[in-house]
């Protein structure tokens, strides 16, 4: 079952068989068993590259290795453009990518998406938010209209839940303002300063250490952040929360044969380590269901709307 998600209220608004034949090769060139170093690496972005994720990080890339009869590494990336680049160049055969990440990286890399994460498995629920944060402390943010002229600090650029759709969501709360993602991201423009902070963690973090005043994050992380007791939930303070979002996505680079990419299709879909999707996928009981780039249309439209209709 195909998965559709949209913003389509925002947009208004803004107007194996487990027998694999075989790995990719790292040269640009479709080939079986490896390709030329006989490795399948798997990228991930620094949200998904925690401490406490890399056990069950380790355990699926052991798992497929075994399914797919040759050595599987996994490797971090220092954010969604180098994840792009490595599935660009064919250093890295699949990641796990947002949303946004995944519509450049489609434009930039010709990536696919196979499969994308959904709660209980469910294809209706893959779907997840992003949400402002503030500190419990601060008595003078207590909406998504109290923001203009404080701290910000968003993501990374390419972030679909830490950049595009909380600058959307600032654009449509402000809209006798006629703001655009430059004036958004301006320091002294609408924000009194606005930064980038890597990743969702470290955003959560700034804002309850009170180096910031507000910080979007993924409410899914947020909550794995709460649980592994990396955040007190009386510590902050949620001040807003998007519509829903389409889910997180594996996708593979084009250099993946078709053979290959459907057989990592079953073995992902079939993959049901809890301690994979809790530490790694940041969603308890979540499951992988399939996907393809229709399930993605709404965020590509979004992120022309955004970046490329000022």
């Amino acid at each position: 079952m195909k998965v559709r998600r949209c913003l389509s209220l925002l947009m208004v608004g803004l107007i194996a068989t487990t027998t694999f034949v075989g790995c990719s090769s790292k040269k640009g060139e479709k080939t079986d068993l490896g390709g030329e170093d006989g490795v399948f690496t798997i990228a991930y972005a620094p949200n998904e590259s925690t401490e406490q994720s890399a056990d069950a990080r380790n355990g699926l890339a052991k798992d497929l290795s075994e399914a797919l009869g040759c050595e599987v590494e996994e490797i971090q990336a220092s954010d969604y453009n180098a994840i792009i680049e490595a599935l660009r160049t064919g250093k890295a055969d699949m990641a796990y990518m947002g949303p946004l990440s995944l519509a450049l990286g489609v434009e930039r890399a010709n990536v696919e998406p196979i499969v994308m994460k959904a709660e209980d498995g469910d294809p209706e629920k893959a779907v997840y938010h992003s949400v402002l944060v503030t500190s419990s402390k601060n008595s003078k943010i207590n909406d998504i209209k109290d923001i203009k002229g404080k701290t910000m600090a968003f993501v990374d650029p390419d972030s679909t839940s830490g950049n595009l759709v909380p600058t959307a969501e600032i654009m449509k709360a402000f809209e006798s303002d006629k703001l655009n993602s430059d004036m958004i991201h301006t320091n002294g423009y609408f924000f009194e300063a606005v930064s980038y902070s890597g990743s969702h963690q470290a955003g959560l973090q700034a804002v309850i250490k009170g180096d910031i005043d507000v910080a979007p994050i993924s409410d899914q992380i947020l909550a794995s952040e709460i649980a592994n007791n990396n955040a007190k939930e009386e510590d902050i303070k949620i001040i807003h929360e998007s519509g829903a979002i389409p889910a997180e996505a594996m996708v593979v680079s084009e250099f993946v044969t078709d053979d290959i990419k459907e057989q990592l299709r079953d073995f992902l879909t079939k993959y049901d380590e809890e301690v994979y999707f809790k530490e790694v996928i940041k969603k308890e009981g979540a499951r992988f269901v399939e996907c393809d780039l229709d399930d993605y249309k709404d965020i590509i439209e979004l992120n022309k709307i955004i970046n490329e209709g000022e």
